[in-house]
């Protein structure tokens, strides 16, 4: 995401809708017929870039029906805090560096960072990690009868590392892509590349490739033919050697990291950043400049035959199968295990610690290190739920000015939810940053800008 690549950022969600390209275009549209395509209807101007749209999706307590939208293009009459914007490019205006989304418990904040998960997981997995018949990892929104029928809708606008406009959208049920496109936008003019929709009427799927995707049209049937129906085209092209497709599938799979509560310590952050050349120091420096007393850290790692358990002062013991495809053997189960040095009052020897010990805070801020140090090094997008858990809001605003700060070169870009009212500061933050979330008397969740209130 250096050199302006990013995401703008939209999350929608809309039932039985055609393909959204800015919620300011966008309405409910009758029903077409299986070759009728949903391009034709938007214009280009106003497709915002970077936006994550999930659709009729429904998780746990909290709901999305109707379309919601998480914009980050900065707006243009905020001129406050120019650091918290990124420069504008060819590709796009300037993009915010940040933005933050308040809710109840229960009000739906998970569901916007799970959204982009299920996406990315879609996107990068579909074609070599789910089986002929197995079902997409979707659940439609319960509460309302017309919507539990309808497909979840996807779709995410962003700038790749090769400085193009990407827009991109998909609609699944549990069993089956009904509908999938992508449009480039190569000098800022959009080109169709490919889109597919499932005709109930045939059983059959319609196809349309544009003059600008490249490929023989033996290449095409073969990329066509090889997509199943509980399988992405995007995903199964890339398996299929498709370079044309490969900035975009990159910046989704390398570009954007997504924590959410359930999973704070990824292993494939944190632990492979630790493994690279100069990985630890790295971390050091993270750690350091959040002031917590940390001087170094160890990592030490054996393969771990016994039972897979965790007990204090004995490490951490992970198994790293996250990303392995269905029926492939997961590697060695490995006991991770992080101590941390202290020196002591009189400054003569560094003490030890291991990372058991430590404040549930110092904790959390080693498990965010990994994306965080990714994030700043690579100008990627990171999503995070819950931010502020077991933090202090001081660590909380430290996370969030790093992203603020003037090292922040690459223009990576930080969303996440919290309850810490404190980061409600015209010092950190500007009104375009800011976002909540309520639900409404349907039981379905709205997300809405502060600047409708300003």
């Amino acid at each position: 995401m250096s050199d302006g690549a990013g995401l703008s950022g939209e999350l929608t969600a809309s039932p039985g809708r055609a393909a959204p390209a800015a919620l300011s275009v966008l309405t409910r549209s009758p029903p077409r017929g299986c070759r009728e395509s949903a391009l034709g209807q938007l214009p280009p101007a106003a497709r915002p870039v970077g936006r994550v749209h999930g659709a009729n999706h429904r998780r746990g307590l909290a709901a999305v029906q109707a379309r919601q939208t998480l914009n980050l293009t900065a707006n243009r009459r905020e001129v406050e805090l120019p650091g918290n914007q990124s420069p504008a490019t060819d590709a796009t205006d300037g993009l915010l560096r940040s933005a933050v989304i308040y809710g109840a418990n229960a009000s739906g904040k998970s569901n916007v960072i799970r959204a982009v998960l299920t996406l990315q997981q879609l996107i990068v997995g579909s074609a070599i990690a789910t089986q002929q018949g197995q079902p997409f990892p979707v659940l439609p929104f319960l509460l309302d009868k017309a919507s539990a029928e309808q497909p979840t809708e996807f779709g995410i606008v962003f700038v790749a590392g090769d400085r193009t406009r990407y827009e991109y959208f998909c609609a699944v049920t549990v069993r089956r892509v009904e509908k999938e496109w992508l449009v480039a936008y190569p000098n800022d003019r959009p080109q169709r590349w490919f889109e597919r929709e499932y005709c109930a009427e045939t059983g059959k799927y319609e196809w349309w490739f544009g003059p600008h995707f490249r490929g023989e049209k033996t290449e095409q049937k073969v990329w066509q033919d090889f997509t199943r129906s509980n399988s992405l085209f995007f995903s199964t092209a890339i398996q299929l050697n498709n370079d044309q497709l490969k900035p975009a599938f990159d910046w989704i799979a390398q570009s954007l990291i997504v924590i959410t509560a359930q999973n704070n310590f990824n292993p494939f952050l944190t632990l492979s950043l630790l493994r690279q050349h100069g990985g630890t120091d790295k971390i050091i420096e993270y750690l350091r400049a959040a002031d917590i007393g940390i001087d170094r850290v160890e990592i030490l790692e054996e393969d771990n035959s016994g039972p897979v358990v965790s007990e204090p002062g004995q490490g951490i013991t992970i198994q790293f199968s996250q990303g392995i495809p269905t029926g492939t053997t997961p590697p060695p189960v490995k006991r991770i295990r992080i101590v941390t040095w202290h020196k002591r009052n009189d400054g003569t020897e560094n003490v030890p610690f291991d990372l058991s010990d430590e404040s549930d805070g110092t904790r959390k801020l080693f498990e965010f290190a990994g994306g965080w140090v990714r994030a700043l090094a690579n100008g990627a997008t990171l999503f995070v739920d819950e931010l502020d858990r077991s933090l202090h809001p001081y660590i909380t605003r430290f996370l969030v000015l790093l992203f603020h700060n003037k090292k922040n070169t690459n223009n990576a870009q930080l969303i996440f939810t919290t309850h810490d009212t404190t980061l409600l500061d015209s010092d950190l933050l500007r009104r375009d940053q800011v976002w909540f979330l309520e639900k409404k008397a349907d039981r379905a969740t709205h997300l809405y800008p502060l600047l409708d209130y300003c």
